[in-house]
């Protein structure tokens, strides 16, 4: 095909659904921002189509067309993995939510995300906390700010099991143990209520209210494994036996 083929001609062409047209139009010089978005709309877009496009100097300068291409299901993992690699971070959290991206091209996006949270401002880590996806907001259960911790937990999609993990996390802050003791929603969680009696950071008057919701026998185990401070294990323990 020429490359040279008018704008208008190539956006005709377009329509096609030959894939050695599509592929023509892909790598022509001629292609425009606009008829390469239009292709990549197209769920059914061959793979080599869309690494042609890729690679097209005309269009890959153009950050919609990075997007669409790092969406896309049909990109082929080595365009896809390493282009989110230099999209803006909301850019990539978006892409991230969107239905038709697969799954291990959303736990990339999410990893680079979480490999950018410490050099982001908190105004956007607070942004980041209520619109990302559950395992950034996890992530951020690491935050040094309380209000961005908040936002965290708030986040439509965090979950029991994320939470959980990040108590188990070794470096998990104290303020963020002492505001799961007291959260409104996550503190009736029995699961988080165990993980909690397990760390370190629990303090007496919440581990007073949760072991009696407890049986005896499931609140020794937890506290046997438990790195919670000896005194603190001691009297809970001593609290036990009266009650038995």
């Amino acid at each position: 095909m020429d490359p040279g083929t008018p704008g208008s001609s190539l956006a005709d062409r377009a329509q096609s659904r030959d894939p050695e047209e599509l592929l023509a139009i892909a790598n022509s010089h001629a292609l425009t921002e606009e008829i390469a978005l239009s292709l990549l709309t197209r769920r059914d877009l061959p793979a080599n189509v869309v690494e042609a496009i890729s690679k097209n100097t005309s269009v890959r300068k153009h950050r919609k067309v990075n997007i669409a291409i790092a969406s896309h299901p049909r990109t082929p993992r080595h365009i896809s993995l390493p282009l989110t690699r230099h999209l803006y971070t909301f850019d990539l959290v978006k892409i991230a939510l969107l239905p038709g991206v697969p799954a291990d091209v959303k736990v990339a996006i999410d990893e680079t995300v979480i490999s950018r949270l410490a050099q982001i401002s908190e105004g956007e880590r607070l942004t980041l906390a209520k619109q990302a996806s559950g395992r950034v907001a996890g992530a951020l259960l690491q935050d040094t700010t309380e209000r961005v911790l908040y936002a965290a937990l708030q986040n439509p999609k965090m979950t029991e099991s994320i939470i959980i993990k990040a108590l188990g996390h070794r470096d998990v802050p104290a303020h963020t143990v002492l505001i799961l003791c007291t959260d409104a929603k996550w503190a009736l969680r029995r699961d988080i209520r165990l993980a909690l009696l397990r760390n370190s950071h629990t303090p007496l008057a919440a581990a007073i209210k949760f072991v009696h919701g407890f049986p005896e026998h499931l609140v020794r185990e937890v506290l046997s494994k438990s790195k919670m401070k000896p005194e603190i294990k001691k009297y809970l323990l001593a609290s036990l036996d009266v009650r038995s």
